[in-house]
Parts: C-alpha cells; sequence; structure tokens
C-alpha cells in the first residue's frame, strides 16, 4: 500500500496545477464523507440520550417560543 501511495503521489505531482486542486478537492472530500457518517452516528446517539432524560423526568423541554426569545436577547 505504501508503494502504491508513493507511486499515486509521484503521478499526481506531474499534473497541472488546476488538475491537482481538483484531485486534492476530491480527495479531501471523500474523507468528510465518512466523517459526516461518524458525526450523525455520535448526533443520533444524542438525540436519544436527551430523549431518554425527557421521557425519565430528569429534564423538562423548553418551548421553541421561549429558546427563540432568549437568543434573540442574547444577542442584542
Amino acid at each position: 500500500m505504501a508503494n502504491l501511495a508513493r507511486e499515486l503521489e509521484s503521478k499526481a505531482l506531474k499534473l497541472s496545477r488546476s488538475a491537482r486542486a481538483r484531485l486534492a478537492q476530491r480527495l479531501i472530500s471523500s474523507l468528510d464523507q465518512k466523517t459526516d457518517a461518524d458525526a450523525e452516528k455520535l448526533w443520533l446517539k444524542e438525540a436519544e440520550r436527551r430523549l431518554g432524560e425527557l421521557k425519565s423526568g430528569k429534564v423538562t423541554g423548553i418551548s421553541a417560543e421561549k429558546v427563540i426569545k432568549k437568543a434573540r436577547s442574547s444577542l442584542r
């Protein structure tokens, strides 16, 4: 795998600047896809935890109206 990576790098460095930029963008984008999937799993776990707290009575909900009012007042 290391040899393949070195070979790919060598070939990529011979590309034009714009082609290297496109390649770099696509490679970075491919990393973001996994990160997005991981983040989605973490948010789902967090949402389930919060729902459990609401159902158990450990916490109480706040209406959207109150949350928005508080957010707007903090921005002033």
